[in-house]
């Protein structure tokens, strides 16, 4: 129904997208995406070893015979981890489709161009998109101000972010934070980009493999209840208000706090166990961006897809048509 660059350069149905979720990214919901018509990418890290990529990536196989890609997000980490072995996996595996995130890709594009490889790269900044754009990645994902994770330092909401990014990248651009439905992706297009990027929305379907208690918690939240957190420490993320994430704000405010004090309370394997496995949607800090406020159903997978494009078809060939006053013709 809506054809872009970025649905002709993937291979796609639909210009949607559902980007690497830690905690989210499974086959479970990643084969119900590509079945749905739209773009999925299983998150390469949720698999302790390069070898249980393989397996996750077969799983995934067994499910749909659409197309679905991998995130590899790179990131620095305590414990270091073979991103060298996880990028061959990808490749070993058949995988035509990474999404990037976090640090340069440019130290792994060669292997993947090499293996016909396309790559999509998260930028939170025109000028990373920019840099991005630069070292041969084929299209750009931006994340405005609104997204759940690591909107960056900038703080630009994506009004103007997106067609900001639009004026200067000349590759696919994918708009990402804020959308939910119809209506953000007729506003996505029109600001020039060709396609949407959808994380909490996809958090809140049949398929999503994470515990009832978190999804019925996105219903229930509004646009406000999320915080940002790690904002002292230069590494800024959005999260779901909860007692958790007041605690990390409280701390941090302290003069002299450092990171140590609320490494505790930010355990990924906390909010893990806790809230996605265990429903305790206050027992850790989960991922969260402002399109909890546009979130009020559980829906599958393949009616939300089908509604969001729906939506945008009836937004543009029937609402705004009849906002346009013809010039009377002479």
């Amino acid at each position: 129904m809506f054809k872009t660059r970025f649905t002709e350069t993937f291979g796609i149905e639909h210009p949607i997208v559902c980007g690497g979720m830690t905690g989210v990214g499974t086959a479970d919901l990643i084969a119900a995406v590509a079945n749905a018509g739209a773009l999925g990418f299983l998150t390469a890290l949720m698999s302790p070893t390069p070898d249980a990529l393989r397996k996750e990536i077969q799983r995934c196989r067994e499910m749909t015979d659409r197309p679905f890609g991998v995130n590899l997000t790179i990131l620095p980490t305590i414990n270091p981890v073979p991103y060298d072995e996880y990028r061959e996996a990808i490749i070993d595996s058949g995988i035509k489709i990474v999404e990037t995130a976090g640090n340069n890709p440019e130290p792994h594009l060669p292997s993947f161009k090499a293996a016909g490889v396309k790559v999509i790269h998260k930028a939170v900044a025109v000028r990373h998109a920019l840099k991005a754009e630069k070292v041969g990645v084929d299209a750009i994902s931006i994340d405005g101000y609104e997204c759940a994770g690591h909107p960056g330092e900038d703080d630009i909401p994506g009004l103007i972010l997106i067609p900001a990014a639009a004026d200067k990248v000349r590759i696919p651009l994918i708009a990402s934070g804020g959308f939910a439905d119809g209506r953000g992706l007729v506003a996505a297009l029109a600001l020039g980009a060709e396609a949407i990027n959808m994380g909490t929305r996809f958090m809140a379907t049949v398929e999503a493999p994470i515990h009832e208690n978190v999804k019925r918690q996105i219903l229930i939240n509004d646009e406000r209840a999320t915080d940002l957190i790690y904002r002292k420490f230069h590494n800024t993320a959005r999260v779901a208000k909860n007692a958790i994430s007041q605690e990390i704000l409280r701390v941090s405010a302290q003069p002299d706090a450092k990171f140590e004090d609320i490494a505790h309370l930010a355990s990924g394997a906390r909010g893990r166990v806790n809230v996605m496995e265990g429903g305790d949607v206050e027992g850790g800090v989960w991922t969260a961006g402002m399109a909890q406020g546009l979130i009020h159903d559980i829906p599958t997978t393949a009616e939300l897809v089908s509604r969001i494009v729906n939506e945008a078809s009836v937004i543009i060939n029937g609402r705004l048509p009849s906002m346009v006053a013809m010039p009377a013709l002479r």
